[in-house]
């Protein structure tokens, strides 16, 4: 639950964007995020390619030395229906991010699904450990806070690869760092460094079967990444209807780059 002062600081930064994009903008329209970028292109989206490239190459060597082989631990010890749950767990936690940028989006139908969807999930899914309202045909949404200022006008800026978090854009970087901690339940337990470990590997364990078909997109996986990622960000922004033109079943399963 949200402290007084917390709920209170939440409010005031959503009011603050709220106001600063009304007095910079006359008429508000949606934007959305540019489609990936061919060889020639790629500056216009990547101008910090060459630090960008350095930071991949420092987070695929932390994969492969340290998370990966304890991904694959937590896969042998971990019993399926146990595994399903933790991840059943944070994705019903993740719903309350999803009702909250909803809202700001202007979307209240998709806001109640997601309330009601974590409503039922907590306490009929005992905890969220099951998924009971995606076997009812309660559909599941993935919005951000940085699917809510691309919305609201805001432009996505270059792309970035961030230290651990992986890929991202200025705009969308922000969001992660800022209001989306702050709309995760997690954020406010005791233990939230011990639950964003545990998601961050459960999403990884759940890799394992698509890493070997990302490998075999390009010989560059860096910039396999950067544009099957945008694909992705564009696709999400329009609410699907900028479709992923390749690859959307492997790009979906790769959400724990983010």
């Amino acid at each position: 639950m949200l402290s007084k002062s917390e709920f209170i600081k939440v409010i005031s930064l959503t009011f603050l964007f709220l106001l600063l994009t009304a007095c910079s903008q006359s008429k508000v329209s949606p934007i959305h995020s540019p489609a990936p970028q061919d060889n020639a292109q790629a500056v216009d989206v990547d101008p910090y390619q060459d630090a960008n490239r350095k930071i991949f190459g420092f987070n695929k060597a932390l994969d492969d030395h340290l998370l990966k082989p304890v991904a694959k631990f937590y896969k042998v010890i971990t019993p399926e229906i146990v595994d399903n749950s933790i991840s059943n767990f944070f994705s019903n936690l993740d719903d309350v991010g999803n009702a909250f940028n909803n809202i700001l989006q202007q979307k209240p139908g998709e806001a109640l699904i997601d309330t009601e969807r974590f409503l039922f999930n907590s306490l009929v899914g005992i905890g969220g450990l099951f998924d009971v309202s995606s076997i009812m045909g309660m559909e599941k949404h993935d919005e951000d806070f940085g699917q809510t200022l691309a919305h609201w006008g805001v432009e996505s800026g270059p792309y970035v690869m961030l230290p651990l978090l992986g890929p991202s854009t200025v705009r969308d970087a922000v969001a992660k760092l800022s209001i989306d901690r702050l709309t995760s339940p997690t954020h406010y337990h005791k233990e939230s460094l011990a639950f964003t470990a545990l998601d961050k590997l459960d999403q990884r364990a759940d890799l394992f079967l698509d890493e070997e078909a990302f490998e075999n997109i390009s010989d560059d996986q860096y910039s396999a990444l950067r544009d099957l990622w945008l694909q992705r960000r564009a696709s999400l922004i329009s609410d699907g209807k900028v479709e992923m033109q390749e690859h959307s079943d492997l790009i979906d399963e790769l959400e724990a780059l983010e």
